[in-house]
């Protein structure tokens, strides 16, 4: 019987055993290797025959050594394998033995005694000095017996690790023993270590080597110290596992202020950067009008001729002085009463705290002194915010001058303050009024009117506002309908009128601020009956005054005044509700009004709000916080009308005047829109202490929002049905002559039907009438992400430029609220767009969207589709769902940002967390780590069924780290591999 033919597969078994790599994540130190020792390994067998036997072979060249023993036939065995002296290291109180080894099957071998064993036990026996040869079984004390999971058979070789944990150890070193009970077992190879956690640096601390599992201790805490340049509040502190590894860290160094975390040390500050605080933030490039800073500069100098106010962080650009007013110009409003007026000045320094000082002198033949006595400023002379104060106490026939001064937080530090001059004249005179309307030509479908205007003392050529209706036959209505023009000359012919029909006219001019002096007095004129204007047709002298007749302005239409009043056949009583659309040619006037033009902002709020009282508001919890106080969700139960859930907008304590008529101008412009895609307006409340802004309840909040909650989770049927919706909302704002200027996905709300609504009109205004349709600023926060690059340069806002803003949020769907254009910075961003760089496709964005979108981004704002035209496109996709399965081309190098189209040098991520956090993926962090993957070489290696395995379950998430996977690896060309 072959009993020691087991000993003969050793010399495979040292083949293969040679190449296997174990990969640690802690740092080991070893104490004995019995592989690394050789030939030198002096272990002691008891009894010396027929024991524990050497074994010697020869792989590549090199000799390997085993100790085997296969005595199953003898009887009882009691064979005894003790290695040398073993040295501890002082702190290593709890080792571990990793054993590699074969066991035969007692049934494998033909009349082997029943006392054959598949096992063998693991002595321990503590000493403070190396014993030599003395051998008392009696002072090991049993640590393990060791079974293997995989039994060998002949011709099968079956090779088991086992690593066993040796505690408590104090004395100097110590001695391991391996008994053999009568088994037929090949010790291939024994190795003694401890773990530790290895130096590191982590949150800008370092921490030493540390011993792991000292005195028993299940987690160490070890103290670090800050990096040089960096410091922290507290002692940064961590955690040593039993198994080595670092974990729970507490505190956190940051670098110093003109330092930047960079490779685990801080860094001085580049040239031309900066950093003001202790944080763990990088260095910012120096702000605007700031000279270059030298290395380590904890803030920017500005340039000569710029500088920062006393309450101005170091962070924030220099600024200039304001220019002068302009404009500034002069209406008598009463006997001794003048209201100055002026525009803001073409250059604000860059600032928007901006005020207003005004001056006096009087002057009498060739003297002129500061204005005194009786003449006083209402509101004040100095800190104006308003661009018009009233000027009480002239005497007539005296010549004022007035000196008007821009001022900003910076003013203090020039020494010139640029102003604007008026001289003017005080006369007994009252406001300009029309005195008498004139019918120059009627027709059957249209009038023309021309009027006079009292005497005036006006430094611009004046203003009318002409309202015009159809007489009605009983002279008394409960709703009158007006059309309201906006008018630069005192002529106008008004077309598209019914034959043979009394209309009614008033005129009146305009303040300098757009408010009506006075009510006007009625006039009515009738166009001529069809018949005698077809007779009136064929003359000569009417077919020529036809063809030289003056510019046909545009006609605006709107209905106003929806409360009911009485009035006599001549009288009226009380102000009619009013329109405005500045226009120089008549046009169809949309049901919007600019609530700025209105002096009182209560005034315009009420005329398109209904006043709710407060008890009818039941505030539930807040859902946010908006520019001016918290936002309530609630409930409004108004009378004869059941309970609505509702939004409240509330206004905070200690507010401005300012910031209460901005706070209401919203509620003005809200209240005018009425389409089932824009925020729905219940009321306001301004009669109260606490003023607020009620609107309908949208449960699903913020679209951005929204759509990174469900991301991957909707079709991209549904994801065009939204965009319809948004798309539908603004073509009713694009009809009315308005224009938006801060349309993205997070100003949309979603309700829990998910239908989307455009809101927040905070950065919205009118269009005026003009040619171009613009509406033009000189300064204000522009969302540069989202807005047209002629918006940015120019500052013109057109319905065209929320057409591309539109195709941002159309991106923004599909890519489930991802950020445009990434971690670019703004001036990334206007570069990128000015050298004509667009967004591309999102991952599964149907082409037929994707080229509506750039259709939308256009350079040329003339040649960007009309919102009408996207509703119509995107009805017809909505309408044939088999045009949304062709998806545009994605290219996951440049639609997942990664380093090599980032910015940056191309440099691959450090780690997977910092790869994660660039796809947005951070919430799966845990699962990479916990499944064993923590470099981003194994990353590399992964398909798409790994990344599943780990759990990732959401198709969009699973796509999205996949095709990330395929960018980094650069193999466009396998892009099916990662189809899910």
């Amino acid at each position: 019987m072959d009993y020691c033919g087991g000993k003969r597969y050793l010399v495979l078994f040292v083949l293969i055993n040679s190449v296997l790599i174990s990969l640690q994540t802690s740092k080991e130190e070893v104490l004995l290797d019995m592989r690394a020792a050789g030939a030198e390994l002096g272990w002691l067998r008891s009894p010396q025959e027929e024991g524990w036997e050497l074994l010697q072979t020869v792989v590549n060249g090199s000799m390997f050594y085993t100790y085997s023993v296969c005595n199953v036939a003898g009887g009882d065995q009691d064979n005894w394998l003790r290695t040398t002296f073993i040295q501890r290291r002082p702190a290593a109180s709890r080792v571990f033995v990793e054993l590699r080894f074969i066991v035969r099957d007692c049934n494998s071998f033909d009349g082997a005694s029943l006392a054959c064993k598949e096992t063998f036990n693991m002595y321990a026996a503590e000493s403070d000095a190396d014993v030599g040869t003395s051998f008392r079984k009696g002072l090991f004390r049993k640590m393990a017996t060791v079974a293997p999971d995989e039994i060998s058979v002949r011709g099968e070789l079956r090779v088991n690790t086992e690593t066993k944990v040796v505690e408590s150890l104090s004395h100097k070193g110590f001695y391991l023993a391996f008994q053999d009970l009568g088994g037929c077992v090949a010790l291939l190879s024994v190795r003694v270590y401890y773990k530790s956690c290895p130096a590191t640096v982590l949150g800008l601390a370092t921490f030493p080597d540390t011993v792991a599992g000292v005195d028993g201790v299940a987690l160490r805490e070890v103290s670090g110290q800050c990096v040089p340049n960096a410091i922290s509040s507290e002692m940064p502190r961590i955690h040593c596992t039993l198994e080595g590894e670092w974990v729970v860290p507490v505190g956190q160094c940051q670098c110093q202020p003109g330092f930047e975390a960079l490779n685990n040390s801080c860094r001085a500050c580049q040239p031309g950067f900066f950093k003001t605080s202790v944080s763990s933030e990088l260095c910012g490039p120096c702000p605007k009008n700031t000279q270059r800073s030298a290395p380590g500069a904890l803030s920017c100098p500005c340039q000569e001729g710029f500088y920062r106010a006393p309450e101005d962080p170091q962070t924030a650009g220099c600024s200039g002085p304001p220019s002068a007013p302009r404009d500034l110009y002069a209406t008598s409003i009463a006997v001794g009463k003048l209201r100055l007026s002026w525009r803001p000045p073409a250059d604000t320094g860059g600032r928007d705290d901006i005020s207003y000082s005004v001056s006096c002198e009087r002057c009498e033949a060739a003297l002129c002194q500061p204005c005194g006595g009786d003449l006083r400023f209402d509101p004040g002379s100095s800190g104006l915010q308003e661009l018009r104060v009233n000027v009480l106490g002239l005497e007539p026939g005296l010549n004022y001058t007035f000196r008007v001064e821009a001022l900003s937080g910076v003013s203090q530090f020039s020494s010139s303050h640029a102003a604007t001059l008026l001289t003017t004249t005080m006369l007994h005179t009252d406001p300009p009024k029309v005195t008498l309307i004139h019918l120059d030509k009627q027709t059957a479908t249209s009038l023309t009117l021309s009027w006079a205007v009292s005497q005036r003392s006006m430094l611009r050529t004046p203003r009318y506002e002409l309202k015009y209706r159809k007489k009605e036959d009983n002279g008394v209505t409960d709703i009158t309908t007006y059309t309201v023009l906006l008018l630069e000359k005192n002529t106008v012919q008004i077309s598209d009128l019914v034959p043979g029909t009394a209309y009614v006219f008033r005129v009146t001019v305009l303040s300098p601020e757009g408010t009506p002096n006075g009510e006007g007095k009625e006039h009515e004129f009738e166009t001529l009956p069809q018949v005698e204007a077809q007779v009136q047709s064929r003359a000569p002298v009417v077919l020529g005054a036809a063809l030289g007749g003056g510019t046909v302005l545009l006609v605006v239409v709107v209905v106003l005044l929806l409360h009911k009043r009485r009035r006599g056949a001549h009288t009226r009583q009380g102000p009619e509700d009013t329109y405005f659309s500045s226009a120089e040619q008549l046009k169809p006037l949309k049901t919007y009004v600019d609530p700025h033009t209105y002096e009182d902002p209560n005034v315009a709020v009420l005329k398109f709000a209904a006043e709710i009282h407060p008890s009818h508001i039941t505030k539930q919890k807040v859902i946010g916080a908006g520019e001016f106080g918290e936002v309530y969700c609630g409930v409004l139960k108004m009378p004869g009308r059941k309970e609505t859930a509702v939004a409240i907008k509330t206004l905070k304590p200690g507010y401005t005047e300012k910031q209460r008529r901005e706070f209401l101008s919203e509620a003005s412009i809200m209240g005018q829109f009425s389409h089932p895609n824009i925020i729905r307006l219940e009321g306001v409340v301004t009669k109260f202490k606490h003023a607020m802004i009620v609107t309908e309840y949208m449960e699903n909040g913020a679209l951005d929002k929204y759509l990174r909650d469900h991301d991957g989770e909707m079709s991209s049927y549904q994801l065009v049905g939204m965009m319809r919706g948004i798309a539908a909302g603004m073509k009713h704002l694009s009809d009315m002559n308005y224009v938006h200027r801060d349309l993205a996905a997070r100003n949309i709300l979603v309700n829990g039907s998910l239908e989307c609504k455009v809101s927040d009109f905070g950065l919205s205004r009118v269009l005026e009438d003009d040619p171009e349709g613009t509406y033009t600023t000189s300064g204000g926060k522009i969302p540069i992400r989202w807005t047209a690059p002629e918006a940015i340069a120019y500052r013109k806002f057109t319905s065209a430029s929320d057409v591309w803003s539109f195709g941002i949020v159309m991106w923004e769907v599909m890519a489930f609220g991802e950020r445009p254009y990434w971690d670019m910075s703004n001036h990334e961003v206007m570069k990128a767009i000015n050298e004509a760089f667009r967004l591309p496709a999102p991952m599964d964005c149907p082409s037929a969207v994707y080229q509506l979108m750039l259709q939308c981004w256009l350079q040329d704002r003339f040649k960007r589709p009309r919102f009408a035209d996207i509703v119509s496109l995107l009805d017809k996709l909505l309408r044939n769902p088999e045009s949304l399965k062709t998806i545009a081309d994605f290219d996951p190098r440049v639609s997942i940002r990664l380093p090599s189209t980032s910015g940056c040098d191309g440099s691959p991520f450090r780690s997977i967390a910092e790869w994660l956090e660039s796809i947005k993926m951070s919430q799966y962090n845990e699962n990479f780590t916990r499944a064993g993957i923590v470099t981003m070489e194994q990353v590399l290696q992964m398909k798409t069924e790994d990344v599943r395995n780990i759990g990732v379950r959401l198709p969009g998430h699973l796509k999205r780290i996949a095709y990330s996977i395929l960018g980094l690896k650069d193999q466009t060309s396998t892009l099916s591999v990662f189809a899910v």
